[in-house]
């Protein structure tokens, strides 16, 4: 198919998935409602398909169009990759950044990498997209960001794949959060997490990430972590605990990022879970002076930043 030839109706249709009808598409586009139409027909024509549902659903799209959308989204992307990076090549633009992170890189180390990333290239388009590791992949993948953050363990499924180029950045162990007045809160030694399959566990929702990675060490160690309460939201689950409801595992960068009175952090031993923070960008993508700089950038950040880490399990 010469779909290359198709390009305005491709870009057509995935405004028109986008905004969900083809008068808001035409006014995104900045074209009358009859262009929209005619380059929807063209491509039909070309296709031999139907690519808009115009019986009951006016303005949705055929499982083809869907399918035409979805990959026309990342050919798109790719092409203004490769005009962002001709322009860079030829002076004619200093370039762009689009970075992705999950919430607790954003939290804590990522401000300072970019305010020293900002001091060294003022003249760079700087975007932050604030997303969970379930989406970065996925938004990496379809063009929508140059580089992105996030963390790996072999509990979770959507590991990274073979297509992105990948920088460990740092370890960051897990913490037990307790109750101010928990049996074990005065300890100094790094704990074992068989010494709480008694307790009520404070988890996060079913599926998240983060208890994906501390039920799968529970049960290494021998037991199933008893969940009394869920949530997402770190700050939440540590009030939780400080309301002596149950105890918590959650990464490092999580207390060091909030810290809620009336709970104590303590270290577990090297066999507890931990998760690897990693920044990744598409290894066929143009090594553009903006994505090296910012992972030259993180790699620094993050090597000051492992003591802060370290530091916050001992308060």
């Amino acid at each position: 198919m010469e779909l290359i030839n198709h390009l305005r109706g491709i870009r057509v249709l995935c405004a028109i998935d986008a905004q969900g009808s083809f008068t808001s598409a035409a006014r995104e586009l900045g074209l009358t409602q009859s262009a929209v139409s005619q380059h929807v027909a063209t491509l039909e024509r070309h296709l031999e398909t139907s690519l808009v549902d115009r019986t009951s659903r006016p303005g949705g799209l055929t499982e083809a169009g869907h399918a035409l959308a979805r990959h026309g989204r990342v050919l798109l992307a790719r092409l203004e990759d490769a005009e962002q990076e001709l322009d860079e090549i030829a002076g004619r633009r200093a370039g762009r950044l689009r970075l992705g992170s999950f919430p607790t890189a954003l939290a804590t180390f990522v401000p300072r990498a970019l305010a020293r990333f900002r001091e060294q290239r003022p003249g760079v388009r700087l975007s932050i997209l604030d997303d969970h590791l379930q989406a970065l992949l996925p938004r990496l993948g379809e063009g929508e960001l140059d580089l992105a953050l996030i963390y790996d363990d072999p509990a979770l499924a959507n590991r990274p794949g073979v297509d992105l180029d990948q920088v460990a950045l740092f370890d960051d162990p897990f913490r037990v959060v307790l109750p101010e007045r928990h049996r074990l809160a005065g300890g100094k030694t790094p704990l074992d997490l068989a010494s709480l399959r008694d307790d009520t566990w404070i988890g996060g929702m079913p599926g998240s990430s983060w208890f994906r990675i501390v039920r799968e060490s529970c049960r290494t160690a021998g037991f199933e972590p008893s969940v009394g309460f869920a949530s997402d939201d770190y700050r939440g689950v540590q009030a939780f605990v400080a309301a002596g409801l149950g105890v918590a595992v959650v990464p490092g960068l999580a207390v060091a990022a909030v810290s809620v009175p009336g709970t104590t952090v303590r270290r577990l031993r090297a066999d507890g879970p931990s998760r690897r923070v990693l920044a990744v960008r598409p290894r066929d993508a143009f090594p553009s002076p903006a994505s090296l700089l910012m992972i030259e950038t993180l790699g620094s950040v993050t090597s000051s930043f492992r003591g802060s880490v370290r530091a916050s399990a001992r308060r």
